[in-house]
């Protein structure tokens, strides 16, 4: 758990409030003629809010302060500036809501993604769950679904994902991650082997930390000269034995 430092924080406040004073602002919601660092630092106050607001959050209470989250959400608002397509800005009615709807997606992400990490759970990256949501009756929907929970975080879709053109507004609600580390518990005892089931629950830390492939080998007396390549191979199989066995109608019950 990491300790909320008030001191640092009214720092970090203070150097913002100063920032804001010396930086050029956009001229009649003008923000084409902008540097990526004015740009930056004017929306610096839009990092504090979304940062406080998951500091709140179920997922982020007791895993990472507000400095934390803070420091991640100036990260990824770096990040996200430095893919700005002003091109696309200049053509939009309304740069202020196109530019601060670009932003605060990715923001948000950096934030979440933190949290995810230092908590060691699993998350449905947002833009599957919104194509599962869209095809509900896809024959492939339920691999998708396991497919998607037990890939990477940092997974990107295909094509222009960072692209401005191509953003909309994510309106999906937000998922309780707590609800989906059980209900998986829950698939994989009713499904899985034994071995199966300990294989995913110590890799993803579905009720514990997470284990690396070595640490499992010996909790489940596997050969630790092959780990790697076996616990790989059960994580495949394991998971594969979920998408042959699980009906739709669950997984449509828990989205």
């Amino acid at each position: 758990m990491r300790k909320y430092n008030i001191a640092n924080y009214v720092r970090y406040k203070t150097e913002v409030e100063a920032a804001l004073k010396r930086v050029n602002k956009p001229v009649d919601g003008d923000y084409t003629y902008l540097t990526n660092e004015e740009i930056i630092i004017n929306f610096l106050p839009l990092v504090e809010t979304l940062a406080r607001k998951q500091s709140t959050s179920d997922q982020a209470s007791g895993v990472l302060s507000i400095n934390d989250l803070l420091q991640e959400g100036a990260a990824g608002l770096t990040a996200a500036v430095g893919k700005l397509d002003r091109t696309v800005l200049a053509e939009s009615d309304d740069q202020e809501k196109t530019i601060k709807s670009f932003l605060s997606k990715r923001i948000k992400g950096a934030i979440r993604r933190a949290v995810d990490i230092n908590r060691g759970d699993v998350r449905i990256p947002e833009h599957k769950l919104n194509e599962i949501r869209r095809n509900p009756k896809d024959e492939k929907m339920v691999a998708m679904f396991f497919n998607s929970v037990f890939s990477s975080i940092d997974d990107k879709p295909p094509g222009d994902d960072e692209n401005m053109a191509y953003q909309v507004v994510d309106k999906s609600e937000p998922y309780n991650i707590g609800l989906l580390n059980a209900y998986l518990l829950q698939l994989m005892k009713k499904h899985l082997t034994i071995q199966q089931y300990e294989v995913l629950r110590l890799s993803f830390g579905l009720d514990c930390d997470k284990h690396s492939a070595n640490e499992i080998a010996s909790k489940l007396e596997i050969n630790v000269n092959t780990a790697h390549v076996r616990i790989s191979q059960i994580k495949r199989d394991a998971i594969q034995c979920l998408i042959d066995n699980v009906d739709s109608s669950q997984v449509l019950d828990y989205l």
